[in-house]
């Protein structure tokens, strides 16, 4: 088995013999992505029950059909995405060619995470194939059947001279990034993020981050809360709620709240039925680890826990759970949950709810949900989030024409469609001259007169239609 070192240098000189540079190439390696996720629809069906309990219906809409889409719409156009994109030109350049030019980065290191195996890998993996980059894949360990498989059916489809994966826990991905990269794209914790920036500063290496944070849900105003309670229900307990798009908590008026309990708890026996832990639709937490975290952090809440609460360790079990009485200090509002927990915080008014959410660190996702378009533009306008969805939650990322990233703390970048696209291309400008205008260009030779400077001034003025710098 080669070194990772080894790995590196053969897709680095496959790289640099510019095999991955031609169309053909790059849509030849797409199609191959494509047949191998609708081909093993089974064995990752297989594998992610394995790693987390998932049923079939979450594995096919989140995994299958988000990929296969996003292959769809990327096949049908990275083509136009490649083709040199031609700017404005000013008097003095008004002869040559200005354009921008797509191109490659080089060899690329993408780190996917456990909550969504082959989505996080594979969602970002097709934008560098399609920018014509070679990759090395890292999935990660804790989602341990999906690891294998993947290690298994990239080699199968996809061209081992451009194209690896490597496995292994934190001190072989720890090891990994000492090799050169020209991108590293991370989807994960901020923690590891953090470790991720010191060993990429050494090669001075770009970075996405695909990170997380609280995702607030603020219900206000009008609302039709039967609608609100069940697309809410569904966005957080989604994956047993290990999505970093879910919403992390609610924030809403005392009215709203005692409104919205009965709401929860109908949509939840009509999601899950009375015994949820017996439901063939609802996810497990992924590791033992991962479950005493959750636990851990119910214990500790001031909050009163009037929906689930239930637990079971050894079956990696816990109950949709809802959670009053939060205040903004309590151990459920410290860090991102992930898990099936759902805190509920009251305001008294719109504006102290936009601030609570302005001090907390920037969001992944920020949901409103209200039948009153004003609120919802208010909110929209005094805050900041990654994404926004109103009256809905997680979908927004779900459209491949929208860039899909956060902000500050949330992560950096963004991808899906075009925008994993131009993450993972280099856009140079290009100025093609000819010998034209010589005597233009002598106004910026020396010897250097007040004259010629008075010229420059006036043509590179804002009331001048052309500039000649």
């Amino acid at each position: 088995m080669d070194s990772q070192s080894q790995v590196v240098d053969r897709l680095r000189s496959a790289f640099s013999s510019g095999v991955t540079l031609p169309e053909e190439f790059r849509r030849a390696q797409l199609m191959k992505l494509m047949s191998m996720v609708k081909e093993n629809e089974e064995a990752i069906v297989e594998a992610l029950h394995k790693d987390l309990r998932k049923p079939k219906f979450e594995t096919i809409l989140s995994e299958i059909e988000m990929v296969t889409n996003d292959l769809h719409y990327t096949i049908n156009n990275f083509s136009t995405w490649m083709k040199p994109e031609y700017v404005g030109k000013n008097l003095a350049t008004k002869l040559d060619t200005c354009f921008v030019r797509r191109e490659p980065l080089g060899v690329v290191l993408i780190i996917g995470a456990w909550n969504y195996p082959l989505q996080l890998l594979v969602l970002p993996l097709l934008g560098a194939i399609a920018a014509g980059n070679c990759a090395v894949i890292k999935p990660s360990e804790v989602s341990s059947a999906a690891d294998s498989l993947i290690a298994e059916l990239v080699p199968k489809y996809l061209s081992q001279d451009c194209y690896a994966v490597v496995r292994g826990g934190a001190e072989e991905t720890k090891a990994l990034l000492q090799n050169r990269f020209d991108h590293i794209f991370y989807t994960g914790s901020q923690t590891v993020a953090r470790s991720i920036l010191q060993a990429a500063s050494v090669h001075l290496t770009p970075v996405t981050l695909e990170l997380g944070g609280k995702c607030p849900c603020f219900i206000y105003g009008r609302v039709d809360i039967t609608a609100a309670a069940r697309r809410l229900i569904w966005a957080k307990f989604f994956n047993a709620g290990q999505s970093c798009v879910a919403p992390d908590y609610v924030l809403c008026t005392a009215a709203i709240r005692d409104a919205l309990l009965p709401e929860l708890r109908q949509a939840l026996e009509e999601f899950y039925g009375k015994e949820t832990q017996t439901c063939p639709d609802f996810c497990r937490i992924v590791s033992p680890r991962h479950w005493t975290r959750l636990t851990e952090l119910l214990k500790k809440t001031g909050g009163k826990v009037v929906v689930g609460g239930e637990s079971n360790e050894e079956d990696k079990y816990i109950a949709p759970t809802v959670v009053v009485d939060v205040l903004e200090d309590d151990a459920l509002m410290q860090e991102e949950i992930f898990g099936p927990i759902l805190p509920i915080l009251t305001v008294e008014s719109l504006q102290k709810g936009i601030d609570l959410i302005n001090r907390k660190e920037r969001p992944l996702a920020l949901y409103v949900f209200s039948d009153e378009s004003s609120i919802v533009n208010t909110v929209l306008e005094k805050t900041k989030s990654g994404g926004f969805c109103s009256n809905d939650g997680i979908v927004h990322m779900t459209l491949p024409t929208l860039p899909f990233g956060g902000i500050g703390s949330s992560g950096w970048g963004s991808y899906h469609g075009r925008w994993g696209f131009e993450t993972f291309s280099h856009r140079r400008a290009c100025m093609l001259r000819g010998w034209a205008l010589e005597r233009l260009n002598s106004l910026r030779y020396p010897p250097y007169t007040d004259n010629k400077l008075s010229w420059l001034r006036w043509t590179t003025s804002p009331k001048s239609s052309c500039s000649i710098m």
